[in-house]
């Protein structure tokens, strides 16, 4: 692929996420395997999109000088802006007078005269003079949002919840790359052979130290490799990973997964059960419970059985007291996801966060019942609020006085976490500066 056309990929990618709420990985991953792209392309493809996206805030602010005020500019020249001004402040690789003349030629072919002169205009103010600076900005609050480009009601949240320096942690952990982590099919392959099969094939690699089956590959595309594509190892963060790993497994168990999709936990449940017992799974959407279907499939794991249902209403579909264990994974805002999907910072808004919380509220109370006397639910989110995830185990355990928080669970954690900062007594949260993973909580409930 030309670096022009790889330009033009990129500049299409933006503006369908940026104006059309598509999800950033899902476009990417497709416009990869569309245009079969080699490892460097793909790569460099997707640094300009992510570090573009995870940036948006910051080059906006940079390049206000340079735009009159009452201009109004169109989505696609304005992506192709930040794009180009990405490449000229945070990428080394490519020289800005090649940065700059790429710009102008796409904004001609896409627009007219009067758009590719004002594209070299800004971009030539941004190399002669540089980019705007922080320093006017007074309040600590607003700079951290502008110079991490989150918005300013979540960056002050997360001050409120947490204060000023987990805070800017967390922040700037969300503008780094996560690496790709993958989980083993244990009953197919250890860790340690999946390991080096991939450490002689050339890949990087390293132990996760939040689950037994869980490694980090740093370089490498494992899409394309035969241990990927036939079923040996799947793709799962590391915080995720330790879901399964919380939940006191053993074989044989009857074990509900109420809000499965896409199936990384659920098959992973499986796996420590050796695939002996029964995994009930279940999404509100067909399509998306079909996906864990076809991901046990993948993984060749027989002891699950997927289906599409509101688990708000299993009551209807189970007996109380059916199952040993319960994992709800519930829906949440995913603000701890934002290394790997930058998009969500800004389409989101504060009060989805307490539309969620009702929304979480209910399924706890309704999957409860369905629990035996003496099992056990892992209630877990990949968001860092406090509202979501404490706030609505509290509220939970308040009104089923026959519930409590697992004093075991504490112990069993992965020694790594036994210190964790995330640490309370109501459970873990994992924050994406911690272990190079996603943001993530869990605590496990016993039903006495």
């Amino acid at each position: 692929m030309t670096k022009y056309a790889l330009r033009e990929s990129a500049l299409d990618l933006l503006t369908r996420i940026g104006e059309q709420g598509g999800f950033s990985h899902v476009l990417l991953d497709r416009e990869i395997s569309k245009q079969k792209l080699s490892r460097q392309d793909g790569a460099l493809l997707t640094e300009i999109v992510y570090g573009t996206l995870q940036r948006r805030d910051l080059i906006d602010y940079s390049i206000q000088p340079y735009i009159a005020k009452q201009k109004k500019i169109k989505p696609w020249v304005r992506w192709l802006l930040y794009m180009s001004v990405y490449q000229m402040v945070f990428l080394e690789r490519v020289p800005d007078h090649a940065i700059i003349h790429e710009a102008v030629e796409i904004s001609k072919k896409r627009g007219h005269k009067g758009i590719s002169s004002f594209m070299n205009g800004v971009l030539r103010n941004v190399q002669r003079k540089g980019v705007q600076s922080l320093d006017k900005i007074e309040d600590p609050v607003e700079r951290m949002a502008i110079e991490t480009s989150h918005p300013q009601w979540l960056v002050n949240r997360w001050v409120d919840q947490y204060g000023m320096e987990t805070t800017k942690e967390m922040c700037e952990a969300n503008n780094q790359h996560l690496p790709m982590s993958l989980r083993v099919q244990p009953l197919r392959i250890s860790r340690e052979e999946a390991m080096k099969q991939l450490q002689e094939d050339g890949y990087r690699v390293e132990e996760s130290a939040l689950s037994p089956q869980g490694f980090l590959v740093l370089e490498g595309a494992i899409l394309s490799h035969s241990l990927f594509q036939e079923g040996y190892v799947t793709v799962q963060d590391q915080s995720s990973m330790l879901v399964a790993e919380m939940m006191d497994l053993e074989r044989g168990l009857s074990v509900l997964d109420a809000c499965s999709a896409p199936g990384g936990k659920t098959t992973h449940i499986a796996e420590k059960m050796e695939d002996e017992g029964e995994v009930v799974a279940y999404d509100l959407h067909e399509k998306k419970a079909k996906l864990v279907s076809k991901k046990a499939e993948q993984l060749q794991l027989t002891s699950i059985t997927a289906s599409q249902a509101d688990s708000r209403k299993l009551g209807e579909k189970h007996t109380p007291g059916t199952f040993d264990r319960i994992l709800l994974d519930a829906p949440c805002s995913g603000l701890g996801v934002l290394r790997g999907k930058p998009d969500i910072k800004y389409h989101k808004k504060e009060e989805d966060i307490f539309s969620l919380r009702k929304i979480q509220d209910d399924l706890l109370r309704e999957v409860a019942p369905l629990l035996k006397p003496g099992g056990k639910i892992v209630y877990s989110t990949c968001t860092v609020d406090r509202h979501e995830n404490e706030e609505a185990v509290k509220h939970f355990l308040k009104e089923n006085p026959d519930f409590e928080v697992d004093p075991a669970f504490f112990k069993e954690l992965p020694e790594a976490l036994q210190e964790s900062q995330g640490l309370t007594e109501i459970g873990l949260q994992l924050f994406p500066q911690d272990w190079d993973t996603d943001g993530f909580f869990l605590t496990r409930l016993y039903k006495k």
